[in-house]
């Protein structure tokens, strides 16, 4: 990915002569100055000094994880227990939420992704950048300016008098045209515009990763506050479970049958339950506010949808794109190109602010005493002129900016490279983690069964004087725990699957407001 390779450096890392690609004639060929001739050619020829940008190669790999993954195990009785298969080479849509078959979670997504700021900033950010490539372009025209002047005026009458009158006082009307133009001899505009034109890509990538971004935050978002919905229902049975075995041991405390030390510790264990209940409304209260801020909207104004596992459904089958199409998919990683295309092109515009500059330009216009007779013949004027300005000495300043486009170029690379490989990292993480997340619902899953025929068994006991009070209370804190695991092990599943989805790039290429120019 680097073309500044270990060969084509000297000792000190400075690329050496030959490092970057030439671009035929147009190369400085050493001299500090140049002739007509030279510059007449260059102008005829209309290369462009500095290196070529080449896109990199994807890299040359055949899968994301070893041993490649080809599906998850899956769990019965359960909601998310789904095994999931995954279809390498296949494409993602560009709506990938719709996947989990939720209207209110596909209208959540649509909504926020009109209303929402940020993605409303990086649309103008896009904006901006392309009206800059199209303002650039106007460099490769002619400049046209028209003015008019007049004025009153006094001549000295030491000197000659100035109009032909040899009148002392005069006025003086001077309409005009100025044309100028610079040629592109060498490249400069072109290099200028093409690390412009990289910028604007550059945006309109940041732009696709902003949509993705929000699409995996509101999905996300919304998975979490199903889990909490689902957490807070499992508190409030456990707080209900607990209430009643209170009741019970009160009243067997007022017969006699059991001691104060066993109501005590079951209004303990009810106080414990409760005291969990809290944090998870506040956590599910700060969801819907950031459900809220997504979609565009202030607390007091959340989204009417509402949020339960039941609601979702795991995707069976997920489309898993092939390792050399990641590097197209991921905004992050094309950012990170059209980055490596802009310091090439810098590099173009530092060798060419070394070179001479030629500019042309001509004005014409007329010159009267009288406004009348701006336009009488014999009135007009007219200039055509051309120079060219060659850099000699600037204390080594144009240099030293080369030198450092030429370390950028590399400092881009790198960059690029370690895009690639957390791209890379983030698909198998994920890949991981989804089969990790299968085995451990099913693991979730036998520990709840088990817990609750413990439990089960436990108060059977208990009520039939067969096992003492802290057995049951043992078997019932093991299974609130199991539940709430349970429930964790469930979100897990729904969103790393969306989290692969964002991993591969979103889809977002399927989406014409992200791919048009």
């Amino acid at each position: 990915m680097n073309p500044l390779s270990k060969r084509n450096s000297d000792g000190g890392g400075r690329p050496r002569q030959g490092s970057f690609p030439r671009p035929g004639r147009c190369d400085r060929k050493g001299g500090a100055f140049f002739s007509l001739t030279s510059v007449a050619v260059a102008l005829l020829a209309g290369c462009a000094v500095g290196p070529n940008f080449k896109k990199p190669a994807a890299p040359d790999v055949c899968g994301y994880t070893s041993p490649p993954l080809a599906s998850t195990s899956g769990a019965t009785n359960v909601a998310g227990g789904e095994a999931q298969r995954f279809l390498s080479g296949d494409d993602i849509p560009g709506e990938w939420w719709s996947l989990f078959h939720s209207k209110a979670l596909n209208d959540l997504i649509e909504r926020s992704l009109k209303a929402n700021p940020s993605l409303k900033a990086a649309q103008a950010a896009l904006a901006v950048a392309r009206e800059g490539v199209l303002a650039q372009n106007g460099a490769y025209y002619p400049s046209v300016a028209g003015g008019f002047s007049a004025a009153r005026q006094k001549t000295s009458s030491n000197l000659s008098p100035t109009p032909n009158s040899g009148a002392l006082y005069f006025n003086l009307y001077t309409p005009q045209v100025n044309v100028s133009y610079a040629p592109d001899v060498f490249g400069l505009n072109r290099r200028t515009v093409e690390s412009l034109k990289a910028q604007a890509e550059q945006a309109r990538f940041a732009l696709a990763a902003t949509h993705i971004t929000l699409s995996a935050n509101v999905a996300l978002a919304a998975i979490q506050e199903a889990s909490l919905r689902e957490q807070i229902a499992a508190t409030q049975k456990l707080m209900a479970i607990n209430t009643n075995l209170l009741g019970i041991l009160r009243n067997q405390f007022a017969k006699g049958y059991v001691g104060r030390m066993e109501v005590a510790a079951q209004e303990s264990q009810l106080a414990q339950v409760a005291a969990t209940l809290p944090p998870l409304r506040k956590q599910l209260a700060q969801q819907r506010d950031l459900l809220a801020a997504l979609s565009g909207g202030f607390p007091s104004q959340g989204p009417g949808e509402e949020f339960e596992l039941s609601s979702l459904q795991l995707p069976r089958e997920l489309p898993l794109s092939l390792p050399s199409q990641l590097v197209g998919q991921r905004p992050d990683v094309r950012q990170a190109e059209e980055n490596l295309r802009a310091a090439s092109a810098q590099i173009g515009i530092a060798v060419a602010n070394r070179l001479p500059n030629l500019t042309l330009s001509a004005d014409a216009g007329t010159m009267a005493l009288a406004a009348g007779q701006m336009f009488a013949g014999g009135a007009g004027f007219w200039t055509l002129a051309g120079g060219v300005t060659q850099p000699i000495f600037q204390g080594g300043a144009l240099l030293h900016k080369e030198r450092a486009a030429k370390a950028a170029y590399v400092e881009a690379a790198e960059q690029y490279r370690g895009a690639v490989l957390t791209a890379f990292q983030n698909v198998a993480d994920t890949l991981n983690a989804l089969e990790q997340d299968a085995d451990a619902l099913g693991a979730a899953v036998v520990a709840r069964d088990a817990a609750r025929t413990t439990l089960d068994l436990a108060r059977q006991q208990w009520q039939s004087g067969y096992a003492n009070y802290l057995a049951l209370l043992n078997a019932e804190q093991t299974y609130q725990q199991a539940v709430i695991n349970l429930v964790q092990a469930q979100v897990n599943r729904y969103a790393d699957t969306a989290a692969l989805f964002q991993a591969l790039g979103g889809g977002w290429w399927h989406r014409t407001d992200l791919t048009a120019n």
